[in-house]
């Protein structure tokens, strides 16, 4: 015979197991630890070129936010071309992967509108020597009118398949980043440059930002193209205006919704760059991590 207090007790365990089902079923369902790696682009902080204490330091706090890598523009590190070994293991400390190099400038080669070929070798041997797993490499943008001439496309993904080429003879992936006119048209130049490019040497490192503003659907545009994706850089906007990822109307949620989808693992890395020239550092790169953490469980 079963006593009056093991009754009671056996009820109270069952009636505390259905209330925590219930509870459970109403609650919001916590965030996938997805396989994506999450780093940061280093331009939200001023760094003088000339000063590679400045660019560890800036890799010190991403260490301590807690992202797992790190890009930064080529003029960071090409003082330390010349000094490899030091600065490599210097960077290596700081206990972040080396995510990659990028070439951005103001004006490009005009047959191929990406960066010249010499000054793409030299940084490639550079970063390779510096522990960089790729070269990221941007352009101008060729769509005039709403349309985009066949010849400066092929000559455009040509030179980024050559560009490509010696990147691979020093160990790198080549990488091709959008900024908003890549993005006009419908996407008119970006999916001819997806069409062009051998998909065995050149990858994409999209901008989310600069896509959404210019009307694209990120989660849609990254379900088709994310196996050519190296990496995303992520960026918010509010009334048009910059603002901390995860507080403007970029479809975060939906985007990272699709990368469980596909079980992508490549690299999410927010940009708090400021088209006023605002360098914000850690006041917009920490809540920036917050958003990602939120979303991405990590």
């Amino acid at each position: 015979m079963i006593s009056r207090r093991l009754f009671l007790a056996a009820g109270s365990v069952t009636l505390t197991a259905v209330c925590a089902r219930r509870a459970s079923a109403f609650a919001p369902p916590a965030p996938a630890n997805t396989g994506v790696k999450l780093g940061c682009q280093t331009n939200a902080w001023r760094i003088d070129p000339d000063d590679f204490t400045q660019v560890l330091a800036v890799l010190n706090k991403l260490k301590e936010l807690g992202f797992t890598g790190f890009e930064t523009g080529f003029r960071n590190l090409q003082g330390q071309f010349g000094n490899a070994a030091a600065a490599r293991k210097q960077i290596e400390q700081t206990g972040l992967q080396f995510f990659g190099a990028h070439i951005f400038l103001d004006k490009y080669d005009q047959q191929t509108r990406i960066a010249p070929l010499d000054l793409i070798q030299k940084v490639a041997a550079g970063a390779a020597a510096l522990g960089a797993q790729r070269l990221i490499v941007s352009g101008g943008g060729l769509i005039q009118d709403g349309k985009v001439e066949d010849s400066a496309l092929q000559r455009k993904a040509a030179g980024l398949n050559a560009a490509a080429r010696y990147c691979r003879s020093q160990g790198l992936r080549l990488a091709y980043h959008n900024h908003g006119p890549e993005f006009a048209a419908d996407g008119l130049e970006i999916e001819g440059l997806f069409r062009l490019t051998d998909p065995g040497l050149v990858d994409f490192l999209t901008d989310c930002g600069w896509a959404s503003r210019a009307g694209i659907n990120v989660p849609e545009f990254f379900s088709r193209h994310h196996r050519r994706l190296s990496g995303l850089h992520l960026r918010d906007f509010k009334d048009d205006t910059q603002v901390p990822l995860g507080q403007g109307a970029f479809p975060l949620k939906e985007l990272a919704a699709v990368i469980r989808r596909v079980k992508w693992n490549g690299w999410v890395l927010t940009e708090e760059e400021r088209l006023s020239g605002e360098k914000p550092g850690e006041r917009a790169v920490a809540p920036a991590r917050q958003a990602l953490r939120q979303v991405f469980g990590k």
